[in-house]
C-alpha cells in the first residue's frame, strides 16, 4: 500500500526557518508565513521535511488514492523557493501576468526571492487558490 511522504508534523516552523543557511532566504521564509497567515487565517505548520503549509483537507481520487494536503503552502528549497497554490489554468494564468519574475510546473510556482514578485498578486493566488481547493472539496477544516 502507498504511504504518502508528505504528511503534517508536529516539528518546529521557527526552529526550520532558523536553520536555512542562506539570511535572504530565511528572511524571505518568515516573511513569507507572515503573509500566508494573515491572508489565509491559518497558522503555519510543517508538511514533511520541508514544506510549510496552511489549513488542510482531505482529497480522494477516482484511483482510490486518498490523503490529507495543506490548502496552500511554501518550501524554501536550496535553489528556488517553491510556492503552492491551485487553481484554475485560466485564472491563475491571468494573475501571473503582472506577478513578476517566475517559472511554474502543474501546481508549483518557483521564485527566487520576495524582491521579485508582486506581493498583492501573491495575496490575490493565495486567497484564489484557497477558495477553488476549499469549493472542490468542500466541508474541510
Amino acid at each position: 500500500m502507498y504511504e504518502l511522504k508528505t504528511k503534517e508534523t508536529d516539528h518546529s516552523v521557527i526552529e526550520f526557518i532558523e536553520n536555512i543557511e542562506q539570511v535572504k532566504k530565511r528572511e524571505d521564509a518568515f516573511q513569507l508565513v507572515d503573509i500566508f497567515t494573515e491572508t489565509t487565517g491559518y497558522q503555519a505548520k510543517m508538511w514533511g521535511p520541508s514544506i510549510i503549509g496552511f489549513g488542510k483537507y482531505h482529497y480522494k481520487y477516482n484511483s482510490g488514492h486518498e490523503g490529507d494536503a495543506p490548502i496552500v503552502g511554501f518550501s524554501p528549497r536550496k535553489a528556488k523557493i517553491s510556492l503552492y497554490v491551485t487553481l484554475e489554468t485560466e485564472q491563475r494564468e491571468k494573475l501571473l501576468k503582472d506577478f513578476g519574475k517566475y517559472t511554474s510546473g502543474k501546481s508549483c510556482i518557483y521564485i527566487n526571492k520576495i524582491d521579485d514578485i508582486d506581493i498583492d498578486i501573491l495575496e490575490k493566488l493565495i486567497k484564489q487558490s484557497a477558495t477553488f481547493i476549499n469549493e472542490v472539496y468542500p466541508n474541510q477544516e
